[in-house]
């Protein structure tokens, strides 16, 4: 029996939050379920991989028309409408038309890893079975760079377009730093806002060290080679000069690797002053050769949509849920284990 407010107010708390902390079991418990029983499904379905396709002028053309019937009066809306009409019984007398030039838009949106050159290399493999001469591709293109390997394939993937005779445009309406840069080098031509991030072309190399704090807590670390260069820096042993200077040169070779790429596709490019490190705004690396037009990808679209059938390809790689529940775990072995890598990012 209760007999006081206080304990009475008591109970109601402690009952409250044991609710609470019950609901949020179950509702925790619940969205596993739904996940695993959704990854079950696609699975089923052969993994939920697919490729989108989406028609641009479609989408820009139900803009207008929107815009239009709010717009217009009704007799100018009338004319519209029936221009539009004659427009589109037009398209329809000669579907394919392969004279009709067309623009397959990719996007890259880059993290450290470049994990999305998995989806890029699917796009592009998928490009390359349908395309004719005349066509071409945008890719919009967002990352301040990564690690070598990863940007260094993504670059790769682009070449490949190149060597298909595909004309290859860039829009950097953000960033395109280091190893993004790496890529945009790979353009037929460039174009950037004129406040996005360009340039960074240089190499950094960089871990902490925790030999010092071991020492001073008593605690030893062995590290055991086979060859003098196997490991130069490491975590937690005792770095040398010797290693430092080999870290240096390993750095200094990748530089000058990127710079060759770079010179190799920019061939009219003077390299000296923008090989630094430092990046630069649009409007600066237009004056500077890293870009070849100010603009926006919104404004490439809208033009190309006035020529060309214009069509965003995407890759939807299949959802693991495995990979979704362990992602946090491995991406923290990863920066743990990884740090030996020479990244091509934002200095």
């Amino acid at each position: 029996m209760w007999t006081g407010s206080q304990t009475l107010q008591e109970f109601i708390f402690h009952y409250g939050l044991f609710l609470a902390k019950t609901v949020t079991l179950v509702v925790a418990l619940g969205a596993i379920v739904i996940l695993i029983a959704v990854s079950l499904r696609e699975s089923r379905r052969g993994g939920g991989e697919r490729l989108e396709i989406k028609h641009v002028n479609q989408q820009l053309e139900h803009a207008a028309d929107v815009l239009n019937a709010e717009l217009l009066n009704d007799a100018e809306y009338k004319l519209y409408a029936k221009a539009r009409k004659q427009q589109e019984k037009s398209r329809q007398k000669a579907p394919g038309n392969e004279s009709t030039p067309r623009l397959f838009v990719l996007d890259f949106i880059g993290d450290l890893e470049a994990s999305a050159v998995e989806s890029l290399r699917e796009e592009i493999s998928a490009l390359l079975q349908v395309t004719r001469s005349g066509d071409e591709v945008l890719l919009r293109l967002e990352s301040a760079g990564g690690v070598v390997q990863g940007y260094g394939l993504a670059a790769s993937q682009l070449r490949r377009l190149r060597d298909r005779g595909l004309r290859l445009t860039i829009a950097i309406d953000k960033v395109a730093a280091s190893g993004g840069y790496l890529m945009a080098s790979v353009a037929d031509h460039i174009v950037a806002a004129p406040f996005a991030i360009v340039g960074s072309i240089g190499v950094v190399g960089q871990l902490p060290n925790f030999s010092r704090l071991l020492r001073d807590n008593k605690i030893d670390y062995e590290m055991h080679t086979a060859g003098e260069y196997k490991r130069t820096l490491t975590i937690f042993g005792e770095n040398t000069d010797e290693g430092r200077a080999k870290f240096r040169e390993e750095l200094e070779q990748v530089h000058q690797l990127f710079k060759g790429f770079v010179a190799a596709n920019r061939p009219k490019l003077e390299l000296t002053p923008v090989t630094t490190g430092e990046y630069w705004y649009g409007s600066q690396a237009l004056a500077l050769g890293l870009v070849d037009e100010l603009k926006t990808s919104d404004d490439l679209l809208l033009q190309a949509a006035a020529k060309s059938a214009v069509y965003t390809v995407r890759h939807r790689p299949p959802r693991n849920l495995r990979k979704w529940l362990l992602g946090g775990l491995g991406g923290s072995l990863g920066a743990a284990t990884g740090l030996h890598h020479k990244l091509l990012q934002l200095p």
